[in-house]
């Protein structure tokens, strides 16, 4: 790999030379074991150690189809996804590969007993299979996690209604957390020329996440004036949530665990907070009993700091903790905008304050092409900021989701995997001297 990164490191590599670089048989990768998925069995989650899951090693490369892309990784991040498939929870992403496999001829290359993770990048695009015109060696990219075959007709309005839609490097083999990541072109948008290789692998799920869960007519529809609950208000998803209530003109009012990360939300711009180590709330009497009582102090909280107004759109993502809290608090005829669930996924609440007052629960799991496309453009323009806090190298990759498991992060948690260092990567210095502070917002922290 030492002739990509040199010519990478180069910068003026011209395309028909990178089109021309000699490609390894094998490169470095994150994987995880098929032989391995029963190792917690018995243990608790939070006891579930990613550190002895995920390998580093070589794989093979695989095949380049049509429509696809070879990329050099400089960068990519942790996801709560690579979490999951790290813990083998809920399920093993075995399945996903093995009906993946099935699909066709070409699908069979990702049915493996080892499966290569991560669902974010910034590189260098290497080379291109047949069809593709867009994208040509050497251009700076960086990738959206949206896998679709577009073969049905459900997928042509939203192709988050594809039949075949799936998460690349979680429902599909070969994803970002290696050298060499195999993509869809359709997944690749160009690197923000202001930011570091680590900065701007970072948004890419999270980001586009939150736009189509707030601001897409897919999901939230938020306005200005909304008022917008976000829980996790500093956190990977939550950071991009108050920046785009902020940005729309909304009102976000920010649910942080603690006064630095209450501080974090008010370096961007939000005023409305609610510490909850502060206000001490449970939702839950016990592992069975929702407490109304607390639902009802929390939304009086609210008020205070509202003027007196309700929630119009919550941006919910904890799931089963908040969940029955998040119907009670929004208006009638609000939102409840929810992905992820990362305090469990089964939710419980009171269906008469939905019903009764016609809100809307709406789903909401990554974005399509058009919303990515216009997240990574907000970040390009230096309207949206990355949120990293971190970075570790490829070989910490175990140490780093064990944070994400723990929340002992902030923000996204970056991995430098071809970068040799941090602070790689800029092309547009005067653009970043502009943005800094809001660039390194959360680092350190």
């Amino acid at each position: 790999m030492q002739h990509i990164l040199d010519a990478i490191m180069a910068g003026d590599t011209a395309p028909d030379d990178f089109a021309n670089l000699d490609l390894p048989e094998s490169y470095r990768a994150v994987t995880v074991h098929e032989d391995e998925v029963d190792m917690f069995e018995g243990v608790a989650t939070r006891d579930k150690d990613p550190r002895k899951s995920l390998h580093v090693e070589d794989v093979a490369l695989p095949e380049l189809g049509p429509g696809e892309a070879y990329v050099a990784v400089m960068a990519s991040a942790i996801n709560y996804n690579t979490v999951w498939t790290s813990i083998f929870e809920p399920v093993s992403t075995f399945g996903f590969l093995k009906r993946y496999g099935r699909l066709s001829e070409l699908t069979k290359r990702h049915d493996l007993p080892y499966h290569v993770v991560g669902s974010d990048l910034a590189g260098v695009v290497l080379q291109t299979g047949p069809g593709v015109t867009k994208w040509k060696p050497g251009t700076e990219v960086v990738a959206h996690c949206l896998s679709v075959e577009l073969e049905d007709a459900e997928g042509h309005d939203d192709s988050m209604m594809d039949p075949q839609q799936r998460i690349w490097g979680f429902e599909t083999n070969f994803g970002g957390l290696a050298h060499i990541a195999l993509v869809k072109s359709n997944q690749l948008m160009p690197k923000p020329a202001h930011l570091t290789w680590e900065e701007a692998a970072s948004p890419g799920l999270v980001n586009s996440t939150a736009y189509r869960q707030l601001v897409s007519r897919n999901a939230g529809q938020m306005k200005q004036g909304d008022n917008v609950l976000i829980w996790g208000a500093s956190g990977g998803l939550g950071g991009f949530a108050t920046q785009y209530a902020l940005n729309g003109g909304a009102v976000p009012i920010c649910v942080v665990s603690n006064e630095e990360k209450a501080n974090i939300a008010r370096s961007m711009g939000a005023e409305l907070i609610i510490n909850r180590s502060e206000e001490g709330y449970k939702f839950w009497k016990d592992e069975h009993t929702q407490d109304p009582q607390e639902w009802k102090r929390f939304g009086a909280k609210i008020r205070e700091l509202t003027g007196g107004e309700d929630i119009d759109i919550v941006f919910e993502h904890p799931g089963r903790e908040t969940f029955g809290a998040s119907v009670y608090v929004t208006r009638k005829g609000g939102t409840i905008t929810t992905c992820a669930s990362t305090s469990g996924y089964m939710h419980e609440y009171d269906n008469r304050y939905l019903w009764m007052n016609l809100k809307r629960i709406v789903s909401s799991h990554f974005a399509n092409y058009r919303e990515s496309w216009e997240a990574n453009r907000l970040v390009a323009k230096g309207m949206i900021h990355p949120t990293l806090s971190r970075t570790y190298t490829m070989d910490e990759v175990g140490q780093a989701s064990l944070d994400v498991h723990h929340n002992l992060h902030q923000g996204k948690v970056g991995v430098l995997c071809l970068s040799p260092e941090e602070g790689l990567g800029v092309r547009d210095h005067e653009m970043r001297e502009k943005h800094l502070d809001a660039i390194n917002r959360f680092r350190g922290v």
